[in-house]
């Protein structure tokens, strides 16, 4: 799947219509939610953290093609219980992905929704206070969600979205999770974002 996602992209990137499609810049604020990992390090992912980011796209009439990257703090702030005192933790994922929409003339004056699918990294980091335990990790992964976006005026709009983010693999050189050596981590992503478009 993951190659049919690429092959996608690279198809829509080489064609004219994309040249001729409608240009956005996203900058968004976002919460991550509902995390499930299997490391070790904390459960912190189960709970609502700040997630900032910036996304591109080139949307045509139906069909377009987004890059995204993300980058959430803290997600491995582990419970107070755990012997395991964070130093740092933070997620960044960077995808290249495939949406597909309504066409334009039937949503010009209201929101028009899409979905959205594709594939990239997630780079996984988390250092204790001693040192010890140090985690720089990067995953593949995929992510798929929907979404709709309006504009105010010409240029300026928003959009919400919702995205699932989840590992492909667990690493296999980390020794610190469990139930197995390595580790897989995903959640959910709400966002909401100023878009500009050119």
């Amino acid at each position: 799947m993951p190659r049919v996602a690429l092959l996608a992209v690279l198809a829509l990137l080489l064609s004219g219509r994309v040249a001729a499609a409608e240009k956005q810049i996203r900058a968004f604020a976002a919460v991550g939610f509902n995390g499930a990992t299997t490391f070790t390090l904390g459960d912190a992912v189960e709970k609502k953290h700040g997630i900032l980011g910036v996304g591109a796209s080139w949307v045509g009439n139906l069909v377009g093609v987004e890059g995204d990257l993300g980058w959430g703090p803290g997600f491995f702030e582990p419970h107070p219980k755990q012997l395991i005192v964070a130093h740092s933790s933070g997620v960044t994922t960077a995808t290249g992905n495939v949406i597909v929409t309504l066409p334009r003339k039937w949503m010009e004056y209201t929101l028009r929704p899409y979905v959205v699918g594709g594939v990239g990294v997630m780079h996984v980091t988390f250092t204790d206070v001693f040192n010890v335990f140090n985690v720089s990790e990067v995953l593949p992964t995929y992510d798929i969600g929907g979404g709709a976006v309006g504009f105010l005026t010409n240029r300026v709009g928003v959009a919400w979205e919702v995205r699932r983010f989840d590992t492909l693999k667990e690493s296999s050189t980390l020794g610190i999770s469990s139930p197995s050596p390595g580790g897989r981590l995903s959640f959910w992503r709400a966002s909401m974002a100023l878009v500009v478009r050119y």
